[in-house]
Formats: structure tokens, C-alpha cells, sequence
């Protein structure tokens, strides 16, 4: 005899939209030619200036007028150097560190870590610097300049391969230069910096201990997603292809992206070079070529509160054409890219988010957009289905059960109280099926379960004491 599921008492109405409309609310035109944005764990957003000042913009958009750092004096900001790129310490609360990566007056990329000053949270101390490391720069272009801490707590940090065209010396595939790389270095430790155990090539001759990832173009712009610790790295090609890099967390690192093997999936000089099987190949193209795009401006993967349609997508640009595209991964493990705008072209050079996941898209003519989604949402088609959640309340974890009108794969996601996704995964289930959900270090409060299927699905309410 099977046993009947009772549904839960409280059933929440969905929504879904087929077609985002994405819409670029200007915050400020405040700025001289910003590069990056970004947040230090709370309401204030933190406005790189490629000549060498960093600003804050706070929530009523007004900006101040003493610049958080100004380091203009120590920044060449001939073609594409300048001051790229902010990172703030995951203890900055604590400790008030933060980290810049910018082109000293040699023309070589420096990455330093300077401090909040001690009796003003708007105003850095600039006397604070540490050099953390210098990378030689051959050309004045490609110098990359992104920089993120990581899930585990380790500083990233992209540097593009040097510059001129085709990557004349190699440096995207040479594992005795920094550059064409992502790094990955420990700044709680060793002096000035510290080599964490895992690093691939921790340990060895033949590559640079702080190597974390190789054969890479100019990655302008990389990102953690917020919610899974996936790394998105957007790569500006040579000519031909721009290119997305995807790096799943949990990865041991190492990864070869194929520059100046490969340009995209194609191969562009393969003297000295591998098998095919060496290399970690793009998961998304496109043509550099108007009037698609010619600069991929990387993003980040919408983990906000917000804007629900835009959950789980990873959002680009390119500055060339001005075009705006969300991509994603389906049940069948296919990459769909959708064009989300195409508007008037602001020269869009970076994405940022605030604290809270929202997205912001900076132009170089010197404004700061709010990325958002204005569509009329529809009511969502409801999924035929029994399911209960038990114990409700729970305590360390909770098990879902239910009857299902097929089987297949199916997205199951927690939310919390305002919506935000905070937990989510794809599952092949039975028409009958029973899943236990481990949430030992989730915070007591309300939260809501939903499963889906093919724009279908239904939300429970449930309570963690």
C-alpha cells in the first residue's frame, strides 16, 4: 500500500516570463573614466578610476568628494594600463584590508594591499601600501587587472599576456612568466604573500608556484558566483572569437584555456603546442565582429534578490557593440545564450555587484548603471505534483517527498524570506521519489523549497527552528 503525500498548507504562487526586459537605470555620471566596482560588505559601492583614484558612491548616489585612495602619482595610464582593479580583504570589517592591482610608472602591473585609515571608514590610508608582488609588462596593452577573493578565501588574481598581437613571446603558455594567467595567492600568510598547499604547480620547476590557471588572452574580467563558488572568466580574443571560460567549483586548478594554441575553439598558432585533449576549451563564443561585438566585458552570475528572472544567468557585455546577453546551462547540459538588451552603446567596461547580489554595469564615459529586470511577470504554470516536506519545522535537515506526473530532471531550490536564492541543484527523480536535504548550517528563520520542471513548478513554506 503507498502511502498518500499530504501537500504542505501554505502553497505559493510562482512566476516565470519567457523574455527578460532588461532595463539600465543610471546611478551617476560622476566618474572619469571607471574600469571596476565594487562593495565592501555593505550599502557603499567603491568606483575604480583608471587614472588612479578610487571614489565611493553611496545608496542616495551622491559621491564624495574626497576620493577613498588617490594614487594618480604612481599610475601610467598610457593605452590599457591604469589603476584596473579592487579586491576587499573577506575580513575587512576586521582588519580594513584591501588590494589594488595597477601599472606603476615602469609600466609594469603591481599589485599592492593598503588599509582603511583608522579614524575615517570614507577615506584609505595611502601611506598603508605593501607590495604583494610586481609582474614585468612587455607591451602597454593587455595587463588584465581583475582581482576577486575566492570562496576559500584565497586572492585571485588575472593578468592578461603581456600584450602586441598574437602573443608574440608565448606568455600565455610559458609556465616561467605570471602573465596570460590567473594566480592564486594566500595574503594571511608568508611575506608578503604565501603559497597555498593545493595550488597545482605548488612545488615545481617548471611553473610558477602561483600559477592557478594558464592560457589566457586578457581576461579583463573574472567572477565568483556568489551562490555555487563557479568561476566565470570573460577572455577578449585576438580577432576573431571572444570567448567565456568556465572554471566548476571544486576544481584543483591547472587548467590550460588554450591561448595562443587556440582562439576561441579554433586553432590559431600551434607551434610548440599539445593534443587537443591539454587544453580546457571555452563553454561560449561568439564572433569579433559588429555588429555582435568586438571586447567581451565579463560579468557575474545574478545571485540577487530582486529580479528572480535573472537567477542563475550568467550576465556579459561587450564593449563594442553595447549588447548584453544572459547565459545558462539546461537540464540537458547544453549552453543557451539569450540577447538581454540592445541599447545605445555606453562603452560598457565592467560588471559589479553589491552586497546584497544586485547588478551594476559601468560605462567608460563615466556612468554608473543599475542593471534591471522591469518585465510583467505571468503567473507560472503550476506543477502536477504531491509533495511534502517533513519535519516541518526542522532542525538539521529535512526530507522531501512526492509524487510526480513524470520522471526526469528537475531544479530544486531553497530561498530565503526575501526571495534570494540561496541553495539549488538539478536531480533526476522517479515519479515517487524521497530526497533528504542536509541544512545543518543554515540560520533559523522562513524559508520557501521549490521544485521545477520545464518552466513548471511549485513552492512549499517551511520553518528551521
Amino acid at each position: 500500500m503507498k502511502t498518500l503525500l499530504l501537500p504542505v498548507l501554505l502553497l505559493i504562487t510562482t512566476f516565470v516570463q519567457a523574455q527578460i526586459d532588461l532595463q539600465l537605470v543610471e546611478i551617476s555620471d560622476a566618474f572619469s573614466s571607471p574600469v571596476d566596482i565594487t562593495n565592501a560588505g555593505d550599502d557603499r559601492m567603491f568606483v575604480v578610476e583608471k587614472a588612479g583614484r578610487i571614489r565611493i558612491l553611496q545608496p542616495d548616489g551622491q559621491v564624495n568628494g574626497t576620493p577613498f585612495l588617490d594614487i594618480r602619482s604612481m599610475v601610467s595610464t598610457q593605452s590599457e594600463r591604469g589603476l584596473l582593479g579592487l579586491a576587499f580583504h573577506p575580513d575587512y570589517t576586521d582588519n580594513g584590508y584591501f588590494f589594488v592591482n595597477y601599472t606603476n610608472n615602469s609600466g609594469n602591473t603591481v599589485v599592492a594591499r593598503y588599509q582603511v585609515s583608522a579614524g575615517d571608514p570614507e577615506v584609505a590610508d595611502a601611506g598603508s601600501a605593501v607590495i604583494l608582488l610586481t609582474a614585468t609588462q612587455p607591451f602597454p596593452n593587455h595587463n588584465g587587472g581583475d582581482l576577486n577573493f575566492g570562496p576559500d578565501g584565497y586572492l585571485y588574481i588575472a593578468l592578461g599576456d603581456g600584450g602586441d598581437g598574437g602573443d608574440p613571446r608565448d606568455n600565455g603558455q610559458e609556465r616561467q612568466s605570471l602573465l596570460g594567467k590567473i594566480l592564486r595567492i594566500d595574503v594571511n600568510t608568508g611575506d608578503p604573500y604565501g603559497i597555498p598547499a593545493d595550488n597545482p604547480f605548488a612545488q615545481t620547476d617548471e611553473t610558477l608556484d602561483e600559477i592557478w590557471a594558464l592560457g589566457l588572452r586578457n581576461p579583463w574580467r573574472f567572477s565568483f558566483d556568489r551562490l555555487t563558488g563557479d568561476m566565470w572568466i570573460g577572455d577578449v580574443g585576438q580577432g576573431n572569437f571572444e570567448e567565456i571560460d568556465f572554471q566548476p567549483a571544486g576544481s584543483s586548478g591547472g587548467e590550460n584555456y588554450g591561448w595562443r594554441c587556440y582562439e576561441g575553439n579554433d586553432t590559431f598558432n600551434t607551434a610548440n603546442c599539445g593534443s587537443a585533449t591539454d587544453y580546457t576549451f571555452p563553454v561560449y563564443t561568439y564572433e569579433s565582429e559588429l555588429p555582435i561585438g568586438c571586447s567581451i566585458t565579463g560579468g557575474f552570475v545574478y545571485r540577487g534578490a530582486s529580479f528572480p528572472l535573472l537567477s542563475g544567468k550568467y550576465i556579459y557585455a561587450d564593449y563594442c557593440s553595447g549588447k548584453i546577453w544572459a547565459l545558462e546551462r539546461n537540464d540537458a547540459e547544453e549552453w543557451i545564450n539569450t540577447e538581454l538588451f540592445d541599447g545605445p552603446n555606453f562603452q560598457y567596461v565592467s560588471f559589479g555587484e553589491d552586497a546584497g547580489g544586485e547588478l551594476y554595469l559601468l560605462s567608460i564615459e563615466g556612468k554608473v548603471h543599475q542593471v534591471r529586470d522591469i518585465t510583467t511577470p505571468t503567473r507560472e504554470v503550476p506543477l502536477e505534483a504531491d509533495l511534502m516536506l517533513r519535519p516541518n519545522p526542522f532542525d538539521r535537515a529535512f526530507w522531501v517527498e512526492g509524487r510526480l506526473p513524470e520522471s526526469g530532471t528537475y531544479r530544486l531550490q531553497l530561498l530565503n524570506a526575501q526571495g534570494q536564492t540561496i541553495w539549488e541543484t538539478t536531480r533526476r527523480l522517479d515519479t515517487e521519489f524521497q530526497e533528504k536535504i542536509d541544512t545543518e548550517n543554515l540560520p533559523a528563520g522562513v524559508y520557501l523549497f521549490r521544485l521545477e520542471r520545464n518552466g513548471a513548478g511549485l513552492m512549499r513554506k517551511l520553518i528551521k527552528e
